[in-house]
């Protein structure tokens, strides 16, 4: 019962006007940058994090949170229009949501998938409501030693879940933890990788990084792309709406899809493109039409479009209980918190209790935004395909440096974004993962410090670090945070690629 009643404050939080404006701009951006292909919610809210500095801690994350669920939302749109996947999540859905589309099934495709994501944001959101206060009852429990063991968890979570290998994984990682290391030492007072520049002694700022390397590096990404080629926008033929078929095909999947996301996506090795993986597997064996499968089948769209929006608010589990990202998303997202002093987990639901559930209450009110932004407004967000590449890019350099320059009026600072943009694009050149490098920017510092005082109480004895369950148990749970994710996608994977494999014959 607690928990409804806090639900309910936190709606009176999220319905005053200033925050419904923010999330009413959030789900817009989001549905936008969805759209774009190469344009996801991390780079977006990275962008907006200078800008966003100096305004209410609330309504700037209700905002982030908005962003967030649209990029889910308008992701379909072009992977089913263009058969370009703005992420890894949205695979699934341009295999057969395209094949519609070329049918000229477009118009219940792009329905199947906003509904879908609306039953599945909406029920997840509710599950987050209702799981987050038991794992916070159990964190509060943490002492020094649990909270490094977690730490442990959430790296090994990044190395595994972002990127095709663990191995460039944990590299971005340490790559990461090393620039956290830049600064003084808060327990010494001594400087450590300074090089003698004093613009160096408070580190490297979050802010400038995730710019950096989610912007600037992407836009130098684009730029050195020698692809000039224009994909095909299929355009939309007939009703959008659904028929009665359509819906009889579709619900089903829709709360499978939920099922398999949403503890998916709260797991710390969770991931969405896994759950959407394992939703078209399962749909493909239950569906009574196996032979449309790889020719336009609706629960191909429905059930892992469903999966994909129930793990975006399932990753958002970890994200306030624990600290603990597991999407790039989610990592901006946890550098937005550190911008305004507040550090997510257990603590978080005790000292800002209001804006926690404020957060949680606006994204079901996003999810009614969403669904009505997204299928009345079909032709406009088609229209966003063909802005042109370049203009695009430009925009985001020109918006990127102006809002580090807002946060930070320094050029030492400018110097630093166009490193770390160079950094960002050398990783992409190689295939490494860039989301673990701002990970180990957030999480480094916190890991030593729980460490150094871990081992200060037991006046260096190591196997403080493993004298709790609990800590034992989240030390298993990284080595799983490694292997599990592997064997799953592989699974999932197989199932895809054997798919494509058939159509190809």
């Amino acid at each position: 019962m607690d928990t409804f009643v806090l639900l309910a404050n936190g709606f009176l939080v999220a319905l005053e006007p200033i925050n419904l404006f923010y999330a009413l701009i959030g789900v817009t951006l989001g549905t936008a940058v969805g759209v774009l292909p190469g344009i996801g919610p991390a780079l977006t809210v990275a962008l907006l994090l200078p800008v966003t500095y100096k305004l209410d801690p609330a309504g700037s994350l209700i905002m982030f949170a908005g962003i967030y669920y649209g990029g889910m939302y308008g992701g379909s749109t072009t992977s089913i229009l263009l058969n370009t996947p703005g992420e890894s999540a949205s695979i699934v859905t341009a295999l057969e949501g395209n094949k519609m589309a070329r049918k000229g099934k477009g118009g219940p495709a792009l329905a199947t998938a906003a509904i879908g994501s609306f039953v599945a944001g909406l029920i997840a959101t509710l599950g987050l409501a209702l799981i987050a206060p038991t794992i916070v009852k159990m964190a509060l429990s943490f002492g020094p030693a649990e909270y490094f063991a977690l730490m442990i968890l959430a790296f090994m979570t990044v190395s595994a879940a972002f990127g095709d290998s663990a191995l460039r994984g944990l590299t971005a990682l340490f790559l990461g933890l090393t620039l956290g290391l830049i600064g003084i030492d808060l327990q010494t007072g001594q400087a450590r990788l300074a090089f003698g520049v004093p613009d160096l002694l408070d580190g490297i700022e979050v802010t400038t990084l995730a710019v950096a390397m989610f912007a600037i590096g992407e836009t130098l990404s684009v730029a050195a792309s020698t692809s000039g080629d224009d994909d095909k926008v299929e355009s939309v033929k007939g009703s959008v709406w659904m028929n009665r078929e359509d819906w009889a095909r579709s619900w089903k999947p829709w709360l499978r899809g939920t099922a398999i996301g949403f503890p998916i996506g709260a797991m710390p090795a969770g991931g969405a493109e896994i759950g959407t993986f394992l939703s078209y597997s399962v749909e493909k064996q239950l569906t009574p039409k196996p032979e449309e499968f790889g020719h336009g089948a609706i629960e191909g769209v429905a059930g892992p479009e469903a999966a994909n929006n129930a793990s975006a608010a399932g990753t958002l589990v970890p994200l306030l209980t624990l600290g603990l990202p597991t999407t790039a998303t989610a990592a901006i997202m946890l550098a937005g918190f550190q911008q305004f002093g507040l550090q997510p987990g257990p603590l978080l639901f005790t000292n800002n209790s209001q804006l926690v559930w404020g957060l949680i209450a606006s994204l079901l009110v996003a999810n009614f935004m969403l669904l009505v932004l997204n299928l009345p407004l079909i032709g406009l967000w088609v229209k966003l395909l063909t802005i042109p590449k370049h203009w695009l890019y430009a925009g985001i350099l020109v918006f990127a440096t102006l809002g580090t320059i807002g946060a930070n009026p320094s050029v030492f600072e400018l110097g630093i974004l166009l490193a770390c943009g160079l950094l960002g694009y050398g990783l992409r050149r190689f295939g490494y993962p860039i989301a673990p490098v701002v990970i180990g920017l957030i999480l480094g510092p916190m890991a030593e410090q729980q460490l150094r005082r871990a081992l200060a109480i037991s006046q260096g004895d190591i196997t403080v670090l493993f004298h709790s369950w609990i800590a034992i148990g989240l030390w298993v749970l990284a080595i799983a945070a490694v292997v599990v994710p592997m064997i799953m996608r592989a699974r999932g994977k197989g199932e895809v690629l054997a798919q494509m494999a058939g159509d190809e014959d």
